[in-house]
């Protein structure tokens, strides 16, 4: 019995470890830099050889390799806790009210847009009209990586910062859902769409149960990602629509959401295997050889590099400022323009979402191996920028009135704070 004890403690711990914000961005780093290490090491033919192995039954056309995988399959997993998330934030979260949600979105459009523009402006200027179809590359941002950013360097800081943050992100997510789904879905099979679409409706009777049964579960949701690969429409979406049906309120008496169960079941899995293994696969950029410094004087790598760093942090600074200045909308209590600085870098850590989408836009290796550099060299620039913004922010005075809305602040939570 003490022996039970001893390993429930120690799953307990290690799901508490494996999902915490200060560690969940480490892990993510550490497999893409020792993928980026193996592909320009001398046995970086055993990484290509690794990325190419081909495993899933032909007859329903999942013959797929790792890499193809990791991609469509584990990445489904990781959309899918992105799907309970946002289910969550908008019926019970921070998305919930209109009026408190509304600058954090703007926002998030801004930091979309201004990416897109000069992703475009760079690529038609340099006259590279093949690298248009990535101009969404540099919009993302990943939630994991700048969130463990945050808790790392942002010590001190209004704890509303983080919910500013979390509900950007999360809209930014969404944004770059739909964007998957309209601009980089192929031919669609109608028929196979329709049956995925059925599954899901019966997965959403299924979390509304009174009981909830994995067994059950489990196999109608794999149905479904099934049928969503087939019809053409990019198979994380499936896992998006899947986690959107989870119900945000207590349903049958019980005292937690159903959200938060699914979250916290799900989500170490997400963290500690899936997001790890794509980034392992979708990092491993060959650099080494004769053409690797074509690879850096690409456009497309100086689009997503300014696009990642600059864009973001214009877009969301920008039009914050406007909304704020032009409109009665006010940023949360506790926060002023100035700790936008480091949240808008921190929007420019793009990674996961960004990472996929490069591997949509382009057909050729050529832009993909450039558009993956430069997703992890705009990463890094951001998150070093944004951790010295972070320290420098949490250092200087506050005023009572930080989001000058003539209301002095009460909230004195701060991240880092028991």
């Amino acid at each position: 019995m003490r022996g039970l004890t001893r390993i429930s403690n120690a799953r307990a711990r290690t799901r508490r470890w494996v999902t915490a914000e200060t560690t969940s961005g480490v892990i993510l780093m550490v497999a893409a830099a020792v993928a980026l290490l193996w592909a320009n090491s001398p046995w970086r033919e055993g990484y290509q050889a690794l990325s190419q192995i081909t495993i899933g039954p032909a007859a329903l056309h999942l013959d797929l390799t790792l890499a193809t995988w990791a991609a469509d399959g584990l990445l489904a997993v990781f959309f899918f806790v992105v799907g309970v998330e946002l289910k969550h934030e908008i019926v019970a979260g921070s998305l919930r009210n209109v009026k408190t949600a509304a600058v954090p979105v703007l926002a998030a459009v801004g930091g979309m847009v201004m990416p897109a523009v000069i992703f475009i402006a760079i690529v038609s200027f340099a006259g590279d009209r093949t690298a248009a179809h990535g101009w969404a590359i540099p919009t993302a941002t990943d939630i994991a990586f700048a969130l463990a950013v945050l808790a790392i360097f942002g010590r001190g800081l209004p704890r509303a910062l983080r919910t500013f943050l979390l509900t950007l992100a999360v809209v930014d997510d969404l944004l770059a859902i739909v964007v998957i789904a309209v601009f980089y879905t192929g031919d669609i099979d109608l028929v196979s769409l329709l049956v995925a679409l059925a599954c899901v409706a019966v997965f959403a009777l299924l979390t509304r149960m009174r009981t909830t049964r994995w067994w059950l579960l489990a196999p109608v949701a794999l149905v479904a990602w099934v049928f969503m690969h087939e019809s053409g429409v990019h198979a994380t979406i499936a896992g998006v629509l899947l986690g959107l049906t989870v119900p945000a309120l207590r349903v049958h008496g019980e005292t937690e959401s159903r959200t938060h169960r699914f979250d916290d079941a799900i989500r170490p899995f997400s963290s500690g295997v899936a997001l790890p293994i794509f980034a392992f696969f979708a990092a491993g950029v060959t650099l080494v050889g004769g053409g690797a410094a074509s690879v850096f004087l690409q456009p497309v790598v100086f689009a997503i590099v300014a696009g990642l760093v600059i864009g973001k942090l214009v877009g969301v600074l920008g039009v914050t400022a406007l909304v704020t200045r032009f409109t009665p909308l006010r940023l949360p209590d506790a926060i002023g323009i100035r700790d936008l600085l480091p949240v808008g870098l921190l929007t420019g850590i793009g990674f996961t979402v960004s990472l996929l989408i490069a591997e949509l836009s382009f057909p050729d290796t050529e832009h993909t191996d450039g558009a993956k550099i430069a997703v992890l060299l705009g990463t890094v620039i951001a998150a070093v920028l944004a951790a010295a913004l972070l320290r420098w922010d949490a250092r200087a005075a506050r005023r009572s009135d930080m989001n000058e809305d003539g209301v002095v602040d009460v909230d004195t939570a701060r991240i880092g704070d028991d």
